[in-house]
């Protein structure tokens, strides 16, 4: 059973800075150097003269030593501070003995679901199964367990009880509180509880890791690191010294007084006698954690109470209710996504059974400096040796591309990248970037002069962030350009121009492609940066994401109208005419997300027909977990507003006709698709679309016999 940690520790304040990343002091086993490869085997640790590992790192992904890879990067920082870091990859999930192939780690179990969900990484849209897996030899499916995190822990536990388990990773960072899960059709518990672990890191992990590994070395119990920013632990409950806020309810009386609070601390007077007798919030903060009770605020009055932040958390609705209540799911998603600001981001709590989950507020961003020292680390760029001419279809995918930042201030609700890196933007500097394509040049097998990306999350938010730092201390939007850029949003791409312009000059590089997604209305904001791509970074074709027309469905997905992708074009072809080159735009869409409904995708189709998109490759909606979109869709609630009991339902389209239906749409020139669109377009009144005329949508249906015909009736 996970162990409940006391709350006696004396807590770490959360502050807005933090701890250089290679400012702690080296272990000593650092005195056995860099491993070629970070062991796999017990052979391999003989040969590099190891009687055990300090770390072991289990992970659902092949292991390969490069930086696109989450494990190469946590194992070579572990190895960075003097740790002996072993690598367990995708193991046999059925007994505890595979897990002891390394042996006893000393200090702790780390275990990834690796770089992607291992659940989307299994199944379609539809809950079909996937007939390969990109991230295992040769592509095999079936290499990995669903909720790879929860059983690859118990495995950890089983084989040995006692040791700590760290558990992180984006399969783990984005089921840190109740989320529901689109597999079983249910809210499910933390992966905490479930994984049976004793911490959890989420988002980019490095300075938690750092700072938690450092500590255990020290010999410092794991359970008296519940403060640890970028971290999550079960507590028994509400660590003495701090405010709690409830939020546990959506409908509050309109108008609350402040209430007296019975958990506050009245002390007598020790001065003259006419001295106040009640204690002030410097009073509290001047006793002991272990003589100050909590103090508890009604959501509504946090604004009228002076709170301490670094001291105060607030209290979610509990598992049992949100698993319950959909609209209180909903305000729990909404509260969350506005406490992930790392500079005023508050601890949150939400009751698992007799337990709390406690998450701290985000890790403080990297510096540029750090993601510098981060991706020089001294990776092979290559598969582990074990796996002989194996081929892993991700390496093929990412070995010649260079991941120049990190972050997302898109806030795009359907996605999840935001929920996991941040909404602050992480760069490396120019120097760095060239230094790994010269990398990639001398040492990647094959190469031939093609640098395949320079990008991340987003291809174009390279080195932009907020013009205004007393603002982003403060700031709680969800996204920095939705419903429009934000003013203080630096939006100049002249470093991105740059960039790509010492890129393609660095010898032996005879082209370097942008396949990364481009955020197109900031490119609008600097149509040098647009030229610069147009002229010599597009291969024929640009893919970029309006995902609908409709101006109803892109306000729940918190994207751009249409006429921001109508004017991107309108550049893009100006600038590949001037260039003398044949381009063309590759848009994506997506279908069944919450709030659209038919008429949205019917007018989404008559889009593309007017358009001429006939599109190959189309994406259904995906509830992946925490994202804001799948709170829409589990609740039929919006919380991008405020959630009400009576709040407006959404549109939200479940049933797997109905999302066929929507799928269908988007490939109307698919025959394969017009029996259900006509039916649908009959149903809806809009008969006139069927037809062989310009602006109809389908054909008619061919004669029919009359048998046909009664097995329609019947259908209907």
């Amino acid at each position: 059973m996970t162990k409940s940690v006391a709350n006696t520790a004396e807590p770490v304040r959360h502050s807005d800075t933090a701890r250089e990343l290679n400012s702690y002091p080296k272990y000593w086993a650092e005195c056995f150097g860099t491993a070629p490869y970070l062991p796999m085997s017990r052979q391999e640790m003989d040969t590099l003269g190891w009687d055990s590992c300090d770390i072991i790192i289990v992970t659902a992904d092949a292991y390969v030593d490069h930086p696109s890879f989450g494990m190469a990067i946590i194992s070579r920082l572990l190895e960075a501070q003097g740790f002996r870091v072993g690598i367990i990859a995708q193991p046999q999930w059925d007994t505890a003995e595979p897990f002891k192939v390394l042996g006893q780690p000393n200090l702790f179990f780390g275990v990834t679901g690796g770089n992607m969900d291992s659940l989307i990484n299994r199944y379609t849209a539809d809950l079909r199964l996937r007939s390969d897996d990109a991230y295992t030899p040769d592509g095999k499916a079936g290499m990995r367990p669903d909720r790879s995190v929860i059983v690859y822990s118990q495995r950890c536990r089983e084989a040995y009880y006692d040791t700590p388990i760290v558990i992180g990773g984006i399969e783990a960072s984005l089921r840190r509180i109740a989320q529901f899960d689109y597999w079983s059709d249910k809210v499910r518990r933390s992966v905490l509880v479930d994984a049976n672990a004793d911490i959890l890191l989420f988002g980019n992990a490095e300075r938690a890791l750092c700072e938690l590994a450092d500590q255990l070395a020290r010999g410092r119990p794991i359970s008296e690191l519940w403060d640890l920013r970028g971290s999550a632990q079960l507590l028994e409950s509400t660590p003495a010294g701090w405010t709690e806020i409830d939020s546990t309810r959506i409908d509050w009386p309109a108008n609350i007084d402040k209430l007296p609070n019975p958990y506050e601390i009245h002390h007598q007077a020790t001065g003259d006698a006419g001295t106040d007798n009640t204690s002030t919030q410097q009073d509290v903060e001047a006793e002991s954690d272990a003589g100050v009770p909590i103090r508890i605020i009604p959501l509504p009055l946090q604004r009228r109470t002076d709170i301490n932040t670094t001291t105060s958390c607030i209290r979610l609705p509990s598992f049992n209710k949100v698993s319950n209540d959909p609209a209180l799911y909903a305000h729990a998603s909404r509260i969350l996504h506005q406490e992930s600001n790392p500079h005023n981001a508050r601890a949150l709590v939400q009751k698992h059974g007799n337990q709390d989950v406690w998450i701290n507020p985000p890790p403080i961003p990297l510096t540029t400096d750090e993601m510098d020292w981060v991706f020089d680390l001294p990776y092979q760029r290559q598969p582990h040796p074990s796996y002989g001419t194996a081929r892993i279809p991700a390496y093929d995918m990412i070995k010649t591309s260079v991941n120049i930042m990190r972050g997302c201030f898109g806030g795009c609700t359907f996605c999840s990248i935001t929920e996991h890196e941040g909404r602050i933007i992480q760069s490396r500097s120019e120097n760095s970037i060239v230094t790994e394509i010269e990398k990639i040049r001398d040492l990647v097998p094959g190469f031939t002069g093609t640098i395949s990306d320079l990008g991340g999350p987003t291809a174009n938010m390279y080195g932009l962030n907020c013009k205004a730092p007393e603002v982003q201390r403060t700031c709680k939007r969800l996204s920095c350009v939705y419903p429009g850029i934000c003013r203080h949003l630096d939006t100049d791409h002249s470093p991105t121009t740059r960039l790509y312009r010492k890129a393609r000059a660095v010898p032996g590089v005879k082209r370097v492609a942008i396949a990364s997604g481009l955020r197109y209305d900031l490119a609008l904001k600097d149509p040098e940066y647009i030229e610069e791509l147009v002229t010599h970074h597009v291969g024929g074709y640009l893919k970029i994401a309006p995902e609908h027309s409709e101006a109803k469905t892109l306000s729940k997905m918190m994207k751009p109208g249409i006429e921001t992708y109508d004017e991107f074009k309108r550049l893009f072809d100006k600038f590949s005419r001037k260039a003398g080159k044949e381009q063309y735009l590759i848009p994506y869409f997506i279908a069944a997300h919450p709030g659209c409904d038919e008429t949205d995708m019917l007018n989404l189709s008559l889009w593309l027909k007017q358009h001429k998109f006939r599109l190959d490759q189309v994406q259904t909606f995906y509830p992946s977990p925490m994202a804001l979109a799948t709170a829409m869709y589990y609740s039929e609630r919006n919380p991008l507003e405020r959630v009400r009991y009576k709040s407006q339902k959404l549109s939200v389209c479940k049933d797997v006709r109905q999302r066929r239906l929507q799928k269908a749409f988007l490939r109307y020139h698919d025959e394969k698709n017009w029996p259900i669109l006509r039916e649908a377009l009959q149903q809806m009144g809009r008969a006139e679309l069927i037809g062989n005329g310009s602006k109809q949508l389908i054909p008619p249906a061919k004669q029919q016999s009359a048998a046909g015909k009664r097995r329609r009736r019947r259908r209907r």
